[in-house]
């Protein structure tokens, strides 16, 4: 604002000395009287200074309006400075936002395979070159294994290498045999076991989990009409292009947008509803079930342990110890991860545990469960009670026979709406 008059308080702008001249210059040379010397005395009308002479007044009077002056210019470039300083660091603090949440994103498209950094094949070249040139691997063997791998890319078809078989069977007399404090335990049909490899380790698991369901329908006659195209367990970037045709059929369009239509040649994570979608694009029959919170005390889900036992269970009631059903494998997702349930066991003091095939687990481990003379240790690798599945959520895919063509028409039709149910 104006600089204000010291007298009166009113705003006088440039013009403050004249206005104090001509408003007040009664006061500059109002007379006192000194008691004492009889001399006329003159006092400052701002502070109140006794001068004896008139000019020495009009200087003092001069300096008061000076420093006024000075002190109101110096607020104003005070106020001025503080909000050029305040504007700076705002501007600055959403440039650091903006920088923030553009890194987040990076990190996150890196993360779910979304950065455009290659697929399966790049991964797997780049890894062996990388043991090339750390002298684990020697050239010829980095030339035939990179020509064995564009073999199976070329045919679709996944390379074996990463399978362990006959895991389901060694377990069922595993428990026959062993186990006294186990009560009951109901096994799924034959499942191999497929880990990740040089191509997708880090982010492979949802195509590991289908390639481990998928061994398991292969063995069953009901689905053979559904997979008389996929005789042979398909390699990951088949799987990609088989989800990418599912899409192309209508199947889960908001899915489909979500990874721009293309998983083929990316690193990209997928879910229970791309395994949904693949699988009733292929008319096998399942449904996803949502495990959305946890249902039991220190964040644990009881609700899925007991949807699990009864999957298994029904029609599979008695008095065996030892059940080896017919029913496939389970798909099992939470944030991050997803694995593979392959039985329930249980216990005799009625608790319950999942056997889980992990795609991150090794083959070399996986086949110590094979070994007939185990004492039960190699059982750790799958085990998993309820207080070590504590994620906030999780989703399961259960297949449960054969479509028809209608009836695969009109999943498609709802999946464009909603495919997943929740557990209250």
């Amino acid at each position: 604002g104006l600089p204000e008059c010291p007298l009166c308080g009113e705003a006088a702008g440039r013009e403050l000395e004249a206005h104090v001249q001509a408003r007040h210059g009664h006061l500059l040379g109002a007379p006192g009287t000194d008691m004492q010397n009889d001399e006329q005395l003159y006092e400052c009308p701002m502070c109140s200074l006794t001068c004896t002479n008139i000019k020495i007044l009009e200087e003092h009077v001069d300096l008061h309006l000076e420093e006024h002056s000075f002190l109101e210019g110096g607020n104003r470039r005070d106020l001025e400075l503080a909000q050029q300083l305040q504007t700076e660091e705002d501007k600055w603090q959403r440039s650091e936002e903006e920088k923030r949440e553009r890194e987040e994103f990076k990190k996150l498209q890196r993360q779910y395979g979304l950065d455009n950094s290659g697929g399966y094949k790049q991964q797997f070249l780049k890894n062996m070159e990388r043991e090339v040139n750390r002298g684990r691997m020697q050239p010829f063997e980095y030339h035939k294994r990179k020509a064995a791998m564009m073999e199976c890319l070329a045919f679709g078809i996944d390379d074996g290498k990463t399978k362990t078989s006959g895991i389901i069977e060694a377990l069922c007399k595993h428990y026959q045999s062993e186990n006294k404090d186990v009560k009951h335990v109901w096994l799924s049909a034959g499942v191999d076991h497929f880990h990740s490899s040089l191509g997708d380790r880090g982010w492979g698991c949802g195509y590991r989990n289908f390639q481990m369901l998928l061994s398991s329908l292969l063995q069953n006659s009901l689905y053979n009409d559904c997979l008389r195209d996929t005789a042979l367990i398909p390699s990951i970037p088949k799987i990609q292009s088989m989800i990418e045709d599912a899409w192309r059929e209508g199947f889960d369009p908001h899915g489909a947008s979500h990874f721009k239509n293309r998983l083929h040649g990316s690193k990209a994570w997928i879910g229970a509803c791309e395994i949904y979608s693949l699988l009733t694009s292929l008319r096998i029959k399942c449904q996803i079930i949502d495990f959305h919170k946890p249902t039991g005390p220190t964040g644990t889900h009881p609700r899925l342990f007991e949807w699990i036992l009864r999957y298994y269970s029904t029609d599979n009631e008695g008095a065996a110890k030892v059940v080896c059903t017919s029913k496939p494998p389970i798909y099992l997702q939470h944030q991050g991860h997803s694995r593979t349930v392959v039985g329930i066991e249980e216990k005799k003091n009625k608790t319950l545990g999942l056997l889980l095939f992990d795609p991150g687990c090794p083959s070399q481990e996986m086949q110590k469960l094979l070994k007939q003379n185990s004492d039960g240790t190699s059982l750790k690798l799958l085990r998993k009670f309820m207080g070590s599945l504590k994620e906030k959520q999780y989703q399961i895919v259960a297949v449960d026979g054969v479509l028809s063509l209608e009836e695969k028409a009109a999943r498609c039709h709802a999946s464009q709406v909603l495919t997943s149910e929740k557990i209250p």
